[in-house]
Formats: C-alpha cells, sequence, structure tokens
C-alpha cells in the first residue's frame, strides 16, 4: 500500500530515531499532522480554527510538551521529539499507533515518562510496541501480552515473566552460557 492508503485507514507508526520537522515550532509540527487535506491549496489558504487550536492544545497537555509550544522541534531532547512524533500520530487521528522502539537513547527518566505516556494511551487507541528494553517493556506490558519475535515468526508470547523465562528465547537471545553462568 502506499503511505496515504495506510494513513486513511488509520494507521501511524513512529520511528525509534524521531522524524519531526526540526526547524518548525512543537505546535507547527502538530498543525502540519492535523488530519484534513494537505493539499497544495488547502495548505496555502488554511486559517486554523478554534477546534484545531484547541486539539492541538489537548495533545499538548497529552504528551506533556505545553511549555515547549514555541519551540523549534530541533531544540528538543530526544525524548521530548519522541513524545511530539507519538503527538503527531494523535493529531492525525491515527486508530493503530506502531511505536518503533521508543525508548532507545533515551535516559531512565525520559524512558519512565515514555512508558507513562504509553499508558495513559491504553484503551483509547491500539498500541503495538517493539522494544528490546525490558524494563521498558515490563512497565507498559504488565497484565499484557508479549510477543517475541525472531526471523519474522512468533517465538513465543505470554506475560513478560513467561517470555522472559522461556527456554527457546533464553536460547535464542541470552544462550545457555548466559543463563547457566
Amino acid at each position: 500500500m502506499n503511505e496515504y492508503e495506510i494513513y486513511r485507514l488509520g494507521i501511524g507508526r513512529t520511528f525509534q530515531t524521531p522524524t519531526v520537522y526540526a526547524d518548525h515550532t512543537v505546535w507547527e509540527n502538530l498543525l502540519l499532522s492535523l488530519e484534513g487535506s494537505r493539499g497544495v491549496w488547502a495548505s496555502l489558504f488554511h486559517k486554523t480554527n478554534n477546534t484545531e487550536r484547541d486539539r492541538i492544545d489537548e495533545i499538548l497537555g497529552t504528551i506533556n510538551l505545553p511549555a515547549q509550544r514555541d519551540w523549534k522541534a530541533g531544540a528538543l531532547a530526544h525524548g521530548q521529539k519522541q513524545w511530539l512524533e507519538i503527538g503527531m500520530l494523535l493529531a492525525q487521528s491515527a486508530r493503530l499507533l506502531l511505536v518503533d522502539e521508543p525508548a532507545a537513547g533515551m535516559t531512565d527518566v525520559e524512558t519512565h515518562k515514555t512508558g507513562e505516556l504509553l499508558l495513559s494511551l491504553a484503551g483509547r487507541y491500539t498500541i503495538v510496541v517493539i522494544e528490546h528494553d525490558m524494563v521498558f517493556v515490563r512497565q507498559i506490558a504488565t497484565g499484557r501480552k508479549v510477543a517475541v519475535l525472531h526471523q519474522g515468526s512468533v517465538l513465543c508470547e505470554g506475560s513478560v515473566d513467561e517470555v522472559q523465562n522461556d527456554g527457546l528465547v533464553l536460547d535464542v537471545y541470552l544462550s545457555r552460557k548466559t543463563r547457566n553462568g
């Protein structure tokens, strides 16, 4: 499928390295992401209305960046850029969020806040997270099913504890030598 077809299905994704418009403000990034026509004429002559401004303010609160609304996105810390990218998915009204390694390169504090953000969205959105940081996975997956993929197939699924203690997972990812000391 083409990207615009995937978008129209309500599917959005983030990337391990956040992709934001660095030279635009946080607010402008969200404005550019709002659901709606993005043709040349619509973009040139569009006037932002109260509903759109309210939606952007709501998203800024959700992603915990209201104080940074007028900052250039390129000036944000790595974790903040990741939150902005998640906010951009919310602005486009994606219903399925595919989030690729959101904790990669983050400080412990940013990682925890990212987990809190994703947990706050659970139930309102379908969220699929690809992640290797097991502390982060444990934070967001308590009471949820976790799947371990290997070479494009499901190797194991279950609770975080079941997956972390599965013999096949240990063989493939940790090797028996590491497990046995």
